[in-house]
């Protein structure tokens, strides 16, 4: 090659850097710089005093964590909350693939883009107006509720909201309610990228959809499910906070309190700023030695690596 020619490639590649340079900052800012705030699970920090008037303790939240008791118990219930939580996540992460699978047999254009749509729409609803909704049709004198009991079919409101009967199941309804047809578009677009030659090729063999289904369309979705898969696994302890910060209440504290929330009411309602980064940064590196071994196990099963 000549050195116009590399110049040629120097530019662009170079070009192609300043398109993804803003990115880069967007992430720097939000993913790596608020790191610093870790330096907090090493001082005895009480608000509103800077960090230099406080008192420098080491690692003693870190002991904290696991020579006292009461923390120790609650804690134990919070990660089994937190595992619970990840593991109905993970078995149930299926379900966006076959439901891609159907719905790209929707010959039907028009309604095919309105069930994509539909579905879709709930993810871009926040859990604040998710909840009003939830309440409106679940609470003691929600809509539900309300027909039952004009029907007498109930004498007594049922407590869906108010208790702690199924809640990890509730809140996995929920869930999946908001995130299926998102969760499906990946798969929307494996499916437009598998050969259509093979499926020209089977139906010349005689085979009917649901073959094609069986033995061409899922098998070529199988290497993006188990990529999505072994992200699933690596973001384990990962369950956000937001969906169960809005549906806590006294009655379901006790199952509903996954991790992330869990650090969110030690910081902000028990003002132990520096427990919950202890909490939080221990979170984080588990989160990464798990992202790890995905990795591995990923480069040793399918030869490629997920990151």
């Amino acid at each position: 090659m000549n050195k116009l020619g590399m110049s040629a490639k120097k530019a662009t590649g170079f070009k192609y850097f300043l398109w993804i340079l803003p990115f880069m900052i967007l992430v720097f800012l939000f993913s790596y710089f608020p790191l610093h705030g870790w330096i907090y699970s090493f001082y005895d920090y009480k608000p509103p005093r800077s960090l230099s008037d406080c008192d420098f303790v080491g690692l003693y939240w870190f002991k904290m964590l696991f020579s006292n008791k009461t923390q120790v118990a609650q804690l134990i219930q919070v990660m089994k909350n937190t595992f619970a939580m990840s593991l109905l996540g993970i078995m149930t992460s299926i379900f966006p693939l076959f439901f891609a699978v159907f719905l790209n047999e929707i010959k039907n254009k028009k309604f095919k883009t309105f069930v994509q749509t539909f579905t879709t729409l709930p993810n871009f609803i926040s859990w604040v107006l998710v909840f009003s909704v939830a309440f409106a049709l679940f609470s003691s004198n929600g809509m539900v509720n309300n027909f039952l009991m004009d029907n007498n079919f109930i004498t007594e409101p049922i407590k869906f909201l108010d208790s702690d009967t199924h809640t990890y199941l509730k809140m996995l309804f929920w869930s999946m309610w908001k995130g299926l047809g998102w969760g499906s578009i990946i798969y929307l677009s494996s499916i437009a990228s598998i050969d259509q030659e093979l499926y020209e090729a089977a139906s010349i063999d005689g085979a009917g959809r649901f073959q094609k289904m069986k033995y061409i369309t899922i098998p070529e979705l199988m290497p993006t499910f188990f990529v999505m898969l072994m992200m699933s696994v690596s973001n384990f302890l990962n369950n956000g906070m937001d969906q169960y910060y809005v549906f806590q209440n006294s009655f379901n504290k006790e199952h509903i309190q996954v991790l992330d929330l869990y650090v969110y009411n030690i910081g902000m309602t028990g003002s132990s700023y520096s427990l919950a980064t202890a909490i939080s940064m221990l979170k984080s590196i588990i989160s990464v030695a798990l992202l790890t071994v995905c990795n591995l196990v990923s480069k040793a099963v399918r030869g490629e690596t997920i990151v």
